[in-house]
C-alpha cells in the first residue's frame, strides 16, 4: 500500500501555475498574496557574505517570483522581467549577437522592432536582411544567408501571418544559427516557442500576461540554464530589468491569463464570423478562418487562433470612416488589455517604418489592427457593422 508520501501527484497545468505563483510564500506574516519588495538594497551578513539578494537592480524578490513563474509556463530554464519589451529585445541582440553578426528578421515585424534593428545596422553594430517568413523558400535563404541570429515573430504584426517555428529552428540550427521568437500576441497560453525549437523567447507583458493596460514591461525566457544566466548578466549590466512594483501587477495579471485569453478568443471568433463578407473589406486576416494561408499551421503549432485581426477597408478615408464612430473600441496602441482597441498601423504602431518599407510589408492605408477584449461579444460585433457600414459610404 502506498503511504502519503509515496503517493505522486501530477505536474500542475499551466493554468494552475500562473495562478498560484508564489502564493503563501510569504515566510514573516504568511500572506497568501506575496508582498512587494520595494527595498532597493539587502544587508550583507559580511563583506564576504551576501544573502540571496543585494540590490534590486540585479534580483528582487518580487521580481523572481514572476520570472520563475513565466519560465516554467513557456518551458524555459531562466527568464528576466524587463522594464519593457523593447528591453527584452534589447538584451537579445547583447547576448546573442557580436559586431558585424547577420540578423534576420521578418520585412513584416513590429514597428518597435524594425526600427531598433534598422538602427543598429545603420550604425554598423550588425548587419540586417529581412525577408517574407511565409516564403516556402525560407530555409533555404536561412542556409545560404548563414545568420548568427534569427527573429521569429508569429503571428506577425499586424498581417497576422504565420511562421513555421519548427522549420525555421531547424535550417537555422544547421548553420549554427541562434532562434529568437516573439510571443506577445499568444502569450504562454497559446503557444509556447521553446517546445518548437526556438532557443529564446521574448515578449512584451504589457499586452496578454498583464492583460490590464497599466503595466510596461518585458520578458526573455532562455530555454537553456547557461543562455539564460548570459540575458541576465545583460540586463543588469544595462540596467533593462524591471521595478518590483511593476513586477507585481504583471503578477497580479499572470493569475488571470488563462481564463481571460480564453474569453479574448471566444470574442474573436465571434465578430470575425459576424463581420466576414462584409462588402466594405477588401481583406479579413485572422488564423481562426479556414482560408487563412497560415491556418493549418497556427492549428498545429498554437493552441488557439489568439484574438487580434486585421482588415483592410480599401483606403485612408474609409478608414477614418470607420473610426469615426466606434463606441466599444478604444483607438489607441498596444493590444492584450480587457478592453477592445483598434489602431491605424501605418500612421501608429508602424510610423518609424518609411513608407516603402511599409508597402513592401504589406501595409495599406486601409489597414487596421484589432485587439478583441472582453466586452460582450455581441455588442462589440454590432459595433464593427456599424463602423464596416461606415467605411462604404
Amino acid at each position: 500500500m502506498s503511504t502519503p508520501e509515496t503517493i505522486r501527484q501530477p505536474e500542475p497545468q499551466p493554468a494552475t501555475v500562473a495562478t498560484r505563483a508564489g502564493l503563501a510564500t510569504d515566510p514573516a506574516y504568511r500572506a497568501v498574496v506575496p508582498p512587494i519588495y520595494l527595498s532597493t538594497n539587502y544587508a550583507f551578513d559580511d563583506i564576504d557574505q551576501r544573502g540571496p539578494f543585494d540590490y534590486s537592480r540585479s534580483n528582487n524578490p518580487t521580481r523572481q517570483i514572476l520570472s520563475e513563474a513565466l519560465a516554467q509556463l513557456e518551458f524555459g530554464q531562466g527568464a528576466e522581467i524587463t522594464s519593457s519589451g523593447l528591453g527584452a529585445i534589447t538584451a537579445c541582440l547583447h547576448s546573442l549577437t557580436r559586431p558585424g553578426d547577420l540578423v534576420l528578421a521578418p520585412h513584416d515585424c513590429y514597428g518597435g522592432t524594425w526600427r531598433l534593428l534598422d538602427a543598429l545596422a545603420r550604425r554598423g553594430v550588425i548587419r540586417l536582411e529581412l525577408a517574407d517568413f511565409t516564403d516556402p523558400g525560407l530555409t533555404e535563404s536561412i542556409e545560404r544567408l548563414r545568420p548568427a541570429l534569427v527573429w521569429v515573430e508569429t503571428p506577425s504584426n499586424p498581417l497576422l501571418r504565420i511562421t513555421d517555428i519548427a522549420a525555421v529552428a531547424e535550417a537555422s540550427h544547421a548553420v549554427g544559427a541562434q532562434v529568437v521568437a516573439d510571443n506577445t500576441f499568444l502569450s504562454p497560453a497559446l503557444q509556447n516557442p521553446l517546445r518548437l525549437g526556438a532557443d529564446v523567447v521574448v515578449h512584451s507583458t504589457t499586452k496578454y500576461i498583464n492583460g490590464h493596460s497599466d503595466v510596461i514591461g518585458g520578458l526573455v525566457v532562455a530555454g537553456q540554464a547557461e543562455r539564460a544566466e548570459d540575458l541576465r548578466w545583460w540586463c543588469n549590466a544595462l540596467g533593462l530589468t524591471a521595478s518590483a512594483f511593476d513586477c507585481y501587477l504583471v503578477l497580479r495579471g499572470l493569475r488571470t491569463l488563462f481564463p481571460r485569453v480564453r474569453a479574448h478568443c471566444d470574442n474573436a471568433a465571434h465578430v470575425v464570423a459576424a463581420i466576414a463578407g462584409h462588402p466594405a473589406l477588401t481583406a479579413l486576416h485572422y488564423p481562426g478562418l479556414a482560408d487563412h494561408p497560415g491556418h493549418a499551421l497556427a492549428a498545429r503549432q498554437q493552441h488557439g487562433f489568439g484574438a487580434m485581426i486585421s482588415f483592410d477597408v480599401g483606403s485612408e478615408a474609409a478608414a477614418r470612416r470607420f473610426l469615426g464612430g466606434l463606441r466599444h473600441f478604444s483607438l489607441a496602441e498596444s493590444l492584450g488589455g480587457v478592453e477592445s482597441l483598434v489602431c491605424h498601423p501605418g500612421r501608429m504602431t508602424h510610423a518609424a517604418m518609411p513608407p516603402q518599407v511599409q508597402a513592401a510589408a504589406g501595409l495599406t492605408p486601409g489597414l487596421l489592427r484589432l485587439s478583441v477584449g472582453v466586452e460582450q461579444a455581441e455588442d462589440l460585433a454590432a459595433d464593427l457593422l456599424a463602423g464596416l457600414d461606415r467605411a462604404l459610404a
